[in-house]
This record gives structure tokens, C-alpha cells and sequence, in this order.
């Protein structure tokens, strides 16, 4: 296991170069001038040519791409993801500020998506092919055939401005700060209402499907035969037996969905205007804010890697049958 993990980690740095090499490449190449863009707005769009020669030496956007690849890579060498161009601000401290935010709609969603998703799938997959198992399972296929940013209007559509029920924009009132403790958590709570139902319902569809099959297969397994003709109840083998087995999938589903967790959904929290980490890409892509964009895509490709690994490992800790060479 140790060589096996080690070796992993060892693959990690040429896939992350071919990574930041493709997302630079990509990145520089595409349609847009940064300069200009800044330059529309703070200031009058007339820049003289010298100007506009001033500003792209400024930024290091003068340099060949390979020359300017090269110098953010020896950056990355000391943690060092640069300055906006935006507001001048270090990447890593705009990133940190925007993390909580992320991180508070994430984990909710999440964690309803599981208390949901487990006893849901478990009881499927326990009365299969029954009226239950048939309805939900095709109500839960159309909620994850419905893509989030429509499902996310329709709720703005219905409960923010139709029925004026619930706020959409950001996640809290302006004048939250001169609440009380108890209304300050209140209104947090109105705002994420929205934000987390489009999050969760997706996650709920698919996790429930996963922990019903997963669940069919540990059911079809010859010790839960055994415990049935040993006369235990079914409360006992869906706790004691099935439970405890459908974890084990479980598990390495939750260490595939870290990258998640950090990175934010980018249009769902675009369209709430939620200060996550996902709305700083998306502002940071139209705005060609090079520096916030490589940083947030090499930490994402860093956990995506890492959550790999991780998944991988806590699959081997539950289940001692797997071994890796």
C-alpha cells in the first residue's frame, strides 16, 4: 500500500504540468484582451499606444507564452500565484476570502443530499420493482435530467419574484449586520435556501440510485442468505449487513466529490450572486484575470488528483479484500 501511494504521488507532477501547460495555453489563447478589458473599466477606453505598451509589460503579457508559462511556474515553485489584474490583490488571499462562502453551501447540500439519499436508496433496493421502487425511481431519474441553472430560474422565477417568499441575490440582506444573532442566522438561512435546493436535488438523484444498486449487491451476496435462514429480522440485515457494506461505495464517492466542495458550483453561484469561490472563476474568466484563473484551475486539478487518491485508499481501509500493487 505504501509503494502503491507513493508511486501515486509520484504521478502527480507531470499530470499537473500537463495540466497548467493545456489550461495556460488555453487560457492565453483565447478571445479577449485583458488590457482592454481593464482599461473599460476604470478608465477611458482611449489608451495611447505607449500606454497600452506600459500596461502589457506591467502584467508580463508582452513576453512569449512560453516565457510567461515558464515565470508563473517558478512562482508556483514558492506557493506564489501572483497578483489579480483586476485589483492588484495575491490570488491565494482573494481565494481564501471567497472559500467559507463556497464551502458553507457545499457541505449543507451535501449533507442533505446523504440523509436523504441513503434511506432512500436503501428502502428501494430493499422493496425492488415495488410501486415505491418504480415511482421514485423515475421521479428521481427527471429531477437528474433537469439541468440546475433552469431548475435554479424556475425557483427565482416562483419563490424570489413571483410569490416574494424567498431572497436570490447573494447571501444576506444588506442590513443583516444590524440584526440580531438569531434573525443574522435566519435571514442566512432564507438566502440559502435556494442555492442548496438546486445543489442538493441533483445529488440527491444520483446518490440514491448509487446506494440502491449499491445496496442490490450486497443483498444478492450469500451471507445475507445465510443471515435470512438464520432467522434475523430484516431490520437487523439492513442495519448490521447491508448498511455497512453499501458504505463502502459510499465512501469512495464522498472522496471523488472534494474537488466539489472547494471548488463551488461556478453557475449556480454566478446566478444567486453567492461570493463563493465558483463566482470569483466566473468573474475572473469574462474579465481575463489570468492569474485568479490559473490559480483556482491548478488547486482544483490538485484535489481532483489528490480526492483520486484518497477515494482509492479509503476503498482499500473498508474493505480489506482490495489490495493495490
Amino acid at each position: 500500500m505504501l509503494q502503491y501511494t507513493l508511486r501515486r504521488l509520484l504521478y502527480l507532477v507531470p499530470t499537473l504540468i500537463g495540466i497548467t501547460i493545456v489550461t495556460f495555453v488555453v487560457i492565453n489563447l483565447a478571445p479577449g484582451d485583458p488590457v482592454e478589458l481593464i482599461n473599460r473599466g476604470q478608465m477611458d477606453a482611449r489608451v495611447s499606444p505607449q500606454a497600452y505598451q506600459n500596461m502589457l509589460h506591467l502584467y508580463g503579457l508582452d513576453d512569449p507564452i512560453h516565457v510567461r508559462y515558464a515565470t508563473w511556474l517558478k512562482r508556483l515553485m514558492t506557493l506564489d500565484f501572483g497578483n489579480s489584474f483586476l485589483d492588484h490583490r495575491p490570488v491565494m488571499e482573494k481565494i481564501a476570502e471567497r472559500l467559507p462562502a463556497t464551502l458553507i453551501l457545499n457541505i449543507t447540500s451535501l449533507v442533505a443530499a446523504l440523509m436523504l439519499s441513503v434511506p432512500l436508496g436503501l428502502y428501494a433496493a430493499m422493496r425492488q420493482n415495488s410501486t415505491f421502487d418504480k415511482v421514485g425511481g423515475a421521479t428521481l431519474y427527471f429531477l437528474y435530467s433537469l439541468p440546475e441553472f433552469w431548475v435554479a430560474l424556475l425557483l427565482i422565477m416562483l419563490f424570489g419574484v413571483k410569490l416574494r417568499l424567498l431572497p436570490f441575490h447573494g447571501m444576506e440582506s444588506m442590513d443583516a449586520h444590524n440584526l440580531g444573532f438569531f434573525a443574522y442566522g435566519w435571514d442566512r438561512f432564507l438566502h440559502m435556501l435556494l442555492p442548496v435546493t438546486c445543489l442538493t436535488y441533483g445529488s440527491l438523484a444520483y446518490l440514491s440510485r448509487f446506494v440502491r444498486g449499491s445496496s442490490l449487491e450486497v443483498i444478492r451476496q450469500d451471507y445475507i442468505r445465510t443471515a435470512r435462514a438464520k432467522g434475523l429480522g430484516e431490520k437487523q440485515i439492513v442495519y448490521r449487513h447491508v448498511f455497512r457494506n453499501t458504505l463502502i461505495p459510499v465512501l469512495t464517492l464522498l472522496g471523488l466529490l472534494l474537488p466539489t466542495l472547494i471548488s463551488g458550483s461556478i453557475i449556480l453561484e454566478s446566478i444567486f450572486s453567492w461570493p463563493g469561490v465558483g463566482e470569483l472563476f466566473f468573474t475572473s474568466v469574462r474579465a481575463r484575470d489570468y492569474p485568479v484563473v490559473m490559480g483556482l484551475s491548478f488547486i482544483t486539478a490538485v484535489l481532483v488528483l489528490i480526492s483520486t487518491l484518497v477515494a482509492d485508499l479509503l476503498y482499500a481501509w473498508a474493505d480489506p479484500r482490495v489490495t493495490y500493487r
